[in-house]
C-alpha cells in the first residue's frame, strides 16, 4: 500500500538579528537560531488507502501535542517518541474517515506555534463482519470458547488475531486457532489450555475496525467486545455403551439419568469426544432431512439442547422410552424421558461440556462442528494460532 505524504512548512515568526556594532565597537552577539519547524503528517490528502497508522514527524524543533480526531471528535490514540520529534498513532486509519491533526511544536529557540492538518480515507470497497460468542454479560460453562466467525474469507489471519485482545481475571492460558465453520466459512476460536476455573471474568476487545481481511475478505469497519463469567465446574459425562448420562457439579455426581444414543452401524450414531453445550433451544422442530437422513422422522422436540451444528442434541424423546438405559436407537442424539429432560435442562447451561464416549459411534466431534476445539490436543491447537 502506497501512503502519501504531506510535507506542512510552518513558516514561524523569526526572531534572530544580524551582528551590528555599537558606539563601542562591541559586537553583539546574535539570537540563537529560530528557523521554522517543519512537520510532516502521513497519510496526506483525499481518499487515500486506510489501514495505516498516522505518523507525525517534526524536523526542527520538537512536538509538544499531537492531537488525531474523526468527523465525529472521536480522537485516534498515540504515543510521542521520547526525543519529541515524532508521533504514531495506536490505531489505523479506517475506511471512509475524515481525520483533522493538530500539532503544537516547539522551535529550538523555544517559538511555539501550531500547525493543522487534514486528510480523508476511501471508503471500502467492501465490508467484513463478526458473528461471535458468547454474548456479554452472560454466565457460561466451563468449555465455552470465544468463538468468531467472518461473513467473508480472512487471507490476512495473522494481522486480524493481532487485533484480538483476551483478558481474564486470573491469567488464564490460552491460544487462538483458525479453524474451518460448519458452515464453510474462516473462523477463530480462543480456548483454555484447560477447562476454565469457575468465577473467571473474561473481556474479548477485537479492535478490527480499519483492519484488511485481504483478498476477497474486504474491511472490517467496527470493533467488537464482549464480556463473560465462567459458572459453576459442571460436565456431562455421557457413557452410550452403558446408556446413561451423569450430571457432575464441582467434581460430585449429582444425577444419574437413562438415555438412549444414536442407533449403531450407520448414519444414525452419535458422535464421540467433548461437544459443548451450544444453546438450549427448547421445543423446535426436528426434520431428518435437515441433517442428511432422508425422511426418518419430523417432529416438535421438547428440551432440545444444542451440542453440534450437524444436529446432534440432548432433548426429551418419550417416543423412545423402552429404550431408555437399555440401547441405542436414537437417530444420533441423546434422548431421555420427560420428566428427567425437563429436570436437565434446568440444571444446564451453554458452554457445559459434554463428555462422550461409546465404542461404535460415527467418529469424534470436529472442531468446527459447534465447539468441538477440545477434541484437538493442545500442542496442536496452539499450531492453528496464524501468530505460532
Amino acid at each position: 500500500m502506497t501512503t502519501a505524504v504531506a510535507a506542512l512548512l510552518v513558516p514561524l515568526a523569526a526572531c534572530s538579528s544580524g551582528g551590528s556594532t555599537g558606539g563601542t565597537g562591541t559586537k553583539v552577539k546574535p539570537k540563537a537560531d529560530d528557523r521554522p519547524v517543519t512537520v510532516t503528517v502521513t497519510p496526506a490528502g483525499k481518499r487515500v488507502p486506510a489501514g495505516e497508522p498516522v505518523r507525525v514527524v517534526a524536523a526542527g524543533g520538537r512536538l509538544t501535542s499531537v492531537t488525531v480526531t474523526d468527523a465525529e471528535g472521536h480522537r485516534l490514540a498515540g504515543k510521542a517518541a521520547a526525543d519529541g520529534r515524532s508521533w504514531l498513532s495506536a490505531r489505523k486509519a479506517v475506511p471512509g474517515a475524515a481525520y483533522e491533526v493538530t500539532a503544537a511544536t516547539r522551535s529550538e529557540a523555544g517559538t511555539t506555534r501550531t500547525t493543522r492538518a487534514a486528510f480523508t480515507t476511501a471508503p471500502a470497497d467492501k465490508v467484513n463482519k463478526v458473528d461471535w460468542r458468547p454474548g456479554t454479560g452472560t454466565t457460561v460453562g466451563v468449555a465455552q470458547p470465544i468463538s468468531l466467525v467472518f461473513d467473508n474469507p480472512v487471507k490476512n489471519k495473522a494481522e486480524v488475531e493481532r487485533q484480538l485482545r483476551v483478558t481474564t481475571s486470573n491469567g488464564t492460558e490460552g491460544s487462538w486457532g483458525w479453524i474451518r465453520d460448519w458452515s464453510g466459512r474462516d473462523r477463530v476460536d480462543w480456548r483454555p489450555k484447560a477447562y476454565w476455573k469457575p468465577g473467571t471474568k473474561v473481556t474479548l476487545n477485537a479492535e478490527l475496525n480499519g483492519t484488511d481481511s485481504g483478498a476477497g475478505g474486504g474491511w472490517f469497519v467496527r470493533d467488537y467486545t464482549t464480556a463473560f463469567t465462567v459458572g459453576a465446574r459442571q460436565i456431562v459425562e455421557v457413557d452410550l455403551d452403558s446408556h446413561h448420562l451423569t450430571l457432575v457439579r464441582d467434581g460430585e455426581t449429582v444425577r444419574r439419568i437413562p438415555v438412549s444414543g444414536g442407533t449403531p452401524g450407520g448414519d444414525k450414531r452419535s458422535w464421540r469426544g467433548t461437544a459443548v453445550l451450544m444453546a438450549k433451544e427448547g421445543t423446535i422442530n426436528m426434520n431428518s432431512e435437515t441433517v442428511g437422513l432422508a425422511d426418518a422422522y419430523d417432529k416438535m422436540v421438547d428440551q432440545s439442547m444444542r451440542l453440534t451444528w450437524s444436529g446432534m442434541y440432548a432433548h426429551a424423546a418419550p417416543w423412545n422410552a423402552r429404550w431408555f438405559g437399555n440401547a441405542n436407537r436414537s437417530s444420533g442424539c441423546i434422548g431421555m424421558s420427560d420428566a428427567d429432560a425437563a429436570w436437565f435442562y434446568a440444571q444446564v447451561r451453554p458452554g457445559d461440556p459434554f463428555e462422550i464416549t461409546g465404542k461404535d459411534t460415527k467418529g469424534v466431534v470436529a472442531p468446527g462442528n459447534g465447539f468441538g476445539a477440545w477434541n484437538v490436543p493442545w500442542a496442536e491447537w496452539k499450531g492453528l494460532s496464524a501468530l505460532r
